[in-house]
């Protein structure tokens, strides 16, 4: 079992590690959250999504015991299981089911008190700890920090990722880790650490990078995505496949490269049109907009980004938007679809103005509006209308992202797959011969 927390980066380093240890043949189950389009996304086994049928048929075989436990926590005035909780024993079970030989969970949140940590872990992967969900996990980095060292397990493998607060942070993940016989490996980003980025190549569509573990050094190992953090959630990757993989020694650096360069990360910095350019991006804290800034720097060169900007009210808005405010151009403010958790337009108007100035902050309530609204206004200065150096940015939440991502990106019916006399007819009333 691999688990992996953190406050950012949790995804894209579980759907690495799923798929290098996959390149070996081994048969996976991946769980992660949340889903941007479909819930079927969450649970995965051998690099798919579950089916509808799948999805169901798992309901069906649980549903009555997720009855009697519900049953008995209100029976104890207790809270009925949640849908994380749900989904994360549905994910179990799926696994359990089919069966795989290696388990990557992405943590909901926190780590100590989080659904997924009924697993034990042979490898605990704990990304960059930050200020996120205070009003769950606490509001200092330690507080967070301890809640995240939750994940680590008697004589399990802690790999450690970059680390912002590493003074706060370090001392608490080797405490827990001495305190469990655990074997800590650090990424050396901020010091000295047993794991290494060693080069770091931006290329087309992501970056070509050399990583060393205790075990080896893997050299131009292709990612298929944008920036500097991607390759250290690659390097943690790769330790913990390291960790669980049967092989003694180095693995091989070809299926390394393989495995890395076919890892698809949806709604994390995700380009998803061109001319205009379109990149969404789920992240919703500060930490998160500092990758997306510093990712954009380095990888495009706009004169016009407009930002198309939905948040939820209980998140660091004014800080998410001040590191955003040097690469856009403007901003629209907008509202996704989760009405009782986002933040209302006009609030996140006001908070915008203070950062950006009010001749750059437009208000268009309805996100499909507000999207059209950034790309007429690309397309107005775009004298070119090649869309070279005019872009728009969506992001500040992964519902956002998750609702663009539904309106921009073209999906393909599954039903053109079967062969033609199998489909079903899709214009029903038109006489084929």
């Amino acid at each position: 079992v691999i688990h992996i927390t953190g406050t950012n980066g949790k995804g894209s380093t579980a759907r690495m590690a799923e798929s290098i240890c996959r390149a070996y043949g081994l048969r996976t189950g991946l769980y992660t959250s949340p889903h941007l389009e479909r819930v079927n996304e969450r649970i995965m086994i051998d690099g798919q999504e579950i089916s509808d049928d799948q999805f169901v048929d798992v309901w069906d075989q649980m549903k009555d015991i997720i009855d009697m436990v519900d049953a008995r926590m209100e029976a104890d005035g207790k809270p009925k299981m949640s849908f994380f909780e749900v989904l994360t024993a549905m994910a179990i079970w799926a696994f359990a089911d089919a069966p795989v030989d290696v388990t990557v969970m992405e943590v909901g949140m926190g780590g100590e008190w989080d659904a997924t940590n009924v697993m034990n872990a042979d490898a605990a992967i704990i990304g960059p700890v930050d200020m996120d969900h205070m009003q769950w996990l606490g509001n200092t980095v330690e507080e967070i920090a301890r809640t995240k060292a939750g994940i680590i397990k008697p004589n399990c493998t802690v790999i450690l990722g970059p680390q912002p607060h590493e003074a706060k942070v370090l001392p608490i993940i080797k405490e827990v880790a001495e305190r469990n016989h655990a074997t800590l490996l650090r990424d050396s980003s901020y010091g000295d650490g047993e794991l290494e980025v060693v080069s770091r190549t931006p290329a087309v569509g992501g970056q070509v990078v050399t990583l060393r573990t205790p075990l080896g050094t893997y050299e131009d190992v292709p990612i298929d995505k944008f920036g500097k953090h991607q390759a250290h959630n690659a390097l943690a990757a790769l330790a913990a496949a390291e960790v669980v993989l049967p092989v003694n020694g180095a693995l091989d650096g070809d299926l390394v490269a393989e495995a890395l360069s076919q890892v698809k990360v949806p709604g994390r910095i995700e380009q998803v049109r061109t001319s205009p350019t379109i990149i969404i991006d789920g992240g919703h804290n500060v930490n998160a907009a500092e990758s997306l800034r510093e990712t954009i720097e380095e990888n495009y060169h706009f004169e016009q980004l407009i930002g198309v900007v939905a948040m939820m009210a209980d998140k660091q808005v004014e800080e998410y938007l001040g590191v955003l405010e040097p690469i856009l151009t403007k901003i629209v403010v907008t509202r996704n679809s989760w009405r009782d958790r986002v933040m209302d337009p006009e609030e996140l108007e006001k908070i915008a103005v203070g950062v950006f100035g009010e001749d750059r902050v437009i208000r268009v309530d309805e996100l499909p509006d507000a999207i059209q609204t950034a790309v007429d206004l690309v397309d107005e200065d775009d004298e070119l209308g090649v869309g070279y150096g005019h872009g728009v940015l969506i992001c500040g939440s992964f519902v956002t992202a998750g609702d663009a991502r539904t309106m921009l990106v073209e999906h393909v019916n599954p039903d053109l797959k079967k062969p033609k006399d199998q489909r079903v007819a899709i214009h029903p009333n038109i006489d084929e011969s």
